[in-house]
């Protein structure tokens, strides 16, 4: 293969064929006189939901319910029939010294100027090796994304008795599909005091699937040779160890974005969520790079990424059009404890609220039917008592609103909980 580049100048290039990317691209080809080029590393287009072969996905965006590789499909094809050019296979290695994008692909090597570029890279799960989990080194250990991928992809079968590490809602997406492989869930342990994911899932869960739950619990060593054969886990409350027979074990949530791209592009990096800063409008600090859906932070919904990619589509719109630039009046929004990130991270006055008019931020503590806080500058601009909780392993909303008040050239507004 060569090692001259191809030069590409689509109107737009949109990095990523999930539920974001896709969303983006849907709204964009019709859009714009140039073409809107997706670019994806996986061989087929659509994201995780491809692999996630149980129902649950577009209640969001699509007001129906749909099974992941169903979902995944109707992305696909409305934004190829929207006009949108999707190239599988084309990994994106980084960047050129003048802003484009390289691309390897099977069919050679490609060098992408665009007149935009949207981010829609996703996130990933910390593997066993990145939670340091001490023990033997066998085979059957997962990822849930692993897992998935060898059952309704491959069709492979992956053991008979199952520990699950987690209890957000990919937990029980993990459940589902070792269910569909014949494997048994003998327990899913959790380190939260509470189950991370919603009751509306963890009660049919715990219930309907049999599946036993223990909170307040850690998995201190993985055992067996090749094989899995037992994982040992302890009480967190009473430091009382256990070894649970199993020949499966599968890490899920923990989730990190890809940030790949957005450090190699220098791209300020949020310390919280360990994606690029980017403001209402999910413009990143370069003008001209945006960025939505998970590898903005760790990690929503499949239809609420998609929801981003609509939201990002009018910024890059507004953008190709000299429309609307970025105030260079704004407010940086910061997370106290107990959020450990809010999203997004900067309101510029002028701009779009958020996405459906909600931060996103993620808690490390439970705390109901919480009491939101903004202040700045030692003043409280706004609160709102919610009707939901916050609670670990999952987003929290919070209304967008709540900045309203909030001043430019005052400080930077901190959102906090309180009881």
């Amino acid at each position: 293969m060569s090692t001259a580049r191809t030069r590409l100048t689509p109107e737009v290039a949109i990095v990523g064929a999930g539920p974001a990317g896709l969303r983006a691209a849907q709204e964009l080809a019709p859009a714009v006189p140039g073409e809107v080029l997706v670019l994806d590393r996986e061989q087929q287009a659509g994201g995780i939901p491809r692999h996630c072969d149980h129902p649950g996905f577009g209640i969001r965006d699509l007001h129906r319910f749909h099974s992941g590789p169903d979902y995944a499909r109707r992305m696909v094809d409305s934004a190829e029939r929207a006009g949108a050019v999707i190239r599988t296979g084309a990994m994106v290695t980084g960047w050129s010294a003048d802003g484009g994008l390289e691309v390897t692909t099977p069919d050679g090597l490609f060098e992408v100027h665009a007149e935009a570029i949207v981010l829609a890279t996703g996130a990933r799960e910390r593997p066993r090796t990145a939670r340091m989990v001490p023990g033997d080194r066998p085979d059957g250990v997962y990822t849930t994304g692993q897992l998935q991928n060898l059952v309704h992809l491959h069709h492979r079968k992956v053991g008979t008795k199952a520990l699950i590490v987690g209890s957000e809602l990919v937990s029980w997406s993990a459940v589902l599909t070792l269910r569909d492989a014949g494997c048994d869930t003998v327990l899913m342990t959790s380190e939260h005091p509470k189950v991370e994911s919603y009751a509306l899932f963890s009660v049919p869960g715990k219930l309907g699937l049999r599946v036993p739950v223990r909170t307040r619990t850690k998995i201190t060593r993985i055992i067996g040779k090749p094989r899995v054969e037992a994982v040992e886990v302890e009480d967190l409350a009473t430091g009382r160890r256990e070894v649970v027979p199993c020949d499966t074990v599968v890490f899920t949530g923990d989730w990190i974005p890809d940030n790949e791209l957005v450090r190699a592009a220098g791209l300020a990096l949020d310390p919280g969520t360990l994606g690029p800063v980017v403001d209402t409008e999910l413009r990143t600090e370069r003008p001209g790079i945006f960025a939505a859906g998970n590898v903005l932070h760790p990690v929503d919904t499949a239809d609420i990424a998609a929801l981003d990619g609509k939201q990002v589509a009018a910024s890059v719109l507004d953008h190709l059009r000299e429309k609307r630039h970025p105030s260079e009046k704004s407010i940086r929004i910061v997370a106290d404890e107990p959020l450990r990130w809010i999203s997004p991270m900067v309101r510029r006055v002028g701009d779009r609220r958020p996405a459906r008019n909600r931060l996103l931020a993620w808690v490390d503590h439970y705390v109901a039917f919480p009491r939101v806080v903004a202040t700045q500058n030692g003043r409280v601009v706004a609160e709102k008592r919610l009707p939901w909780p916050a609670a670990p392993g999952r987003v929290f909303r919070i209304p967008g609103d709540l900045l309203d008040a909030a001043r430019p050239g005052e400080g930077d507004v901190h959102i906090s909980l309180r009881r």
